[in-house]
């Protein structure tokens, strides 16, 4: 394909790079590439072996020695530099993350948008890591604090994002003045070989040193390196709750820091109040865009009492004409699942809710293999359910809506809150009261509060990340740049005395 070539992807593919440089120690494990359309190889990806791991870890260490001195405007020069090399790769790119990761070919674009994006951001952010200036009570002494960069910042990515995410966490941490060791997922290994030979375009134009931008390859083996590892100040890992539990006790146990963000379990309350078609046109992208993959997607949909059967069947209606099939075809809606396993998980998930008495309305089945080239393609399901459900209290990560019916605000408030989870979540009404107490300190407890909004599409500018289980970790945009320095406070004494704070008395003769 004419695409993996402009890509520099090939047969066989080195999997460990300290930014211009790809190599290996030899080792013969590889992870092989599968596209989820038919479920055919793509190419091969060498795992990174400890040795090259260290290597990795060294060369990022001196990179960091000069990189922090580089002023972050200069930094900032450099991510815009990425950012348009992004724009010439954008087709490219956007086709390998739907032909990896199976998302349609809109969402494979919108994924490297977001890249682009980021670095614009990143580039304004460049000239504005502020510190603050405070009053000192000592005479002739000033008082301010900086920012400095922490070092290394380790990143883990999942399969759904292959590529934003990453760009998240290393375009502000790139003029933060940190050096990056991005660990992708093992299901999408060739996404990751193709950003770093974009990337490596830009250093090599601009002279900079092997070690700013570095990626490896592998399993769980090769993140338990990194989490491990502390030479790495600073873990940024997305994932599953179960994943972050472990990277944060792991983290934890060596006083590194952690950037986390894990599983979704996002609702959507709709009013009586609400404008039923924006509402019903909202869930359906939220809950079956990128087949259910997303951290953010729609999973509960609580619905007002009143006009819960009007806006069930408009959902019907809707998911009915969905076009289901190879998400590089211009009219698909909804692509594959990342593979059996997922497939699987979805109807053992849709027995479950059946067997604790929740009502499957539409959809749920594994589509014929045979038709659909191999690929492991499944009908959305919507089920009439309750929020106390065991299953409804998990993310199951593939394209299910569970209905709920809710009578008033506090009740459906409650149901929204009442999840382990706390990623996004949003409310359809024309009702400014009902608006503002979703709002409110007494309303939704995510991160992420949306009105006349669905819980999916995250803009780049606002901090993205949420409470609970799903980890406190913010990226992107707002302030989120501070995860990745450390502050330091500094008293300057201009006078030609030595007085103590406090006014404490210490006289030496």
């Amino acid at each position: 394909m004419d695409f993996l070539k402009k890509l520099g992807i090939e047969g066989t593919n080195l999997g460990t790079s300290t930014g211009q440089k790809f190599f290996g120690s030899g080792s013969e494990e590889t992870i092989s590439s599968h596209t989820p359309i038919d479920g055919s190889q793509i190419a091969d990806t060498t795992v990174t072996s400890r040795e090259d791991y260290d290597k990795v870890v060294t060369k990022a260490q001196e990179a960091f020695k000069e990189w922090r001195m580089v002023p972050a405007p200069k930094r900032g020069e450099i991510v815009r530099q990425i950012g348009l090399e992004l724009r010439k790769h954008k087709e490219d790119l956007g086709r390998l993350v739907t032909y990896e990761m199976g998302k349609v070919y809109q969402e494979g674009l919108g994924e490297v948008q977001e890249m682009i994006d980021i670095c614009d951001f990143a580039v304004g952010q460049s000239r504005m890591l502020y510190g603050k200036t405070m009053q000192s009570e000592r005479p002739k002494h000033r008082m301010y604090e900086q920012w400095h960069p922490l070092g290394i910042t380790g990143i883990i990515s999942a399969f759904n994002f292959p590529v934003a995410v990453y760009s998240w966490n290393a375009m502000i941490a790139a003029i933060c003045g940190n050096v990056m060791i991005w660990k992708g997922s093992e299901k999408t290994p060739l996404c990751g070989i193709a950003v770093q030979n974009i990337i490596a375009k830009v250093l090599k134009r601009n002279d900079l040193p092997e070690g700013i931008f570095n990626l490896i390859t592998g399993g769980r083996e090769v993140g338990e390196w990194m989490t491990e590892d502390e030479r790495i100040p600073l873990i940024s890992a997305t994932g599953s709750i179960r994943m972050g539990k472990e990277v944060a006790k792991t983290v934890g146990a060596r006083l590194g820091k952690t950037i986390l963000e894990l599983g979704g379990n996002n609702a959507i309350i709709v009013s009586e109040n609400a404008d039923l078609e924006m509402a019903a046109r909202a869930t359906v992208f939220g809950s079956v865009g990128t087949c259910g993959q997303r951290c953010t997607s729609t999973r509960r949909l609580i619905v007002h009492e009143d006009v819960f059967d009007e806006l069930k069947d408009r959902l019907v209606e809707i998911y009915q004409d969905v076009n289901i099939g190879n998400p590089l075809d211009e009219d698909t809606l909804v692509g594959p699942l990342i593979d059996e396993h997922a497939a699987e998980s979805m109807q053992q998930a849709l027995e479950e809710v059946q067997e604790a008495g929740g009502e499957l309305i539409y959809g749920g089945e594994i589509l014929d293999k045979k038709k659909l080239n191999g690929g492991n393609y499944v009908n959305p399901a919507i089920v009439i359910a309750e929020n106390e459900y065991d299953i409804v209290q998990e993310e199951t990560f593939a394209p299910i809506l569970y209905l709920i019916k809710y009578s008033d605000l506090d009740e459906a408030i409650a149901k929204q809150n009442g999840v382990r989870q706390g990623l996004s979540s949003s409310m359809f009404t024309l009702n400014m009261r009902e608006a503002e107490t979703f709002l409110s300190a007494r309303g939704s407890d995510c991160g992420i509060a949306n009105i006349n909004v669905g819980t999916s599409g995250a803009e780049i500018g606002g901090a993205f990340g949420g409470e609970k289980e799903t980890g406190g970790g913010r990226e992107s945009g707002s302030d989120a740049w501070k995860a990745y320095m450390r502050r330091q406070t500094n008293t300057i004494n201009w006078s030609d005395e030595m007085p103590l704070a406090q006014g404490i008395e210490f006289d030496v003769e």
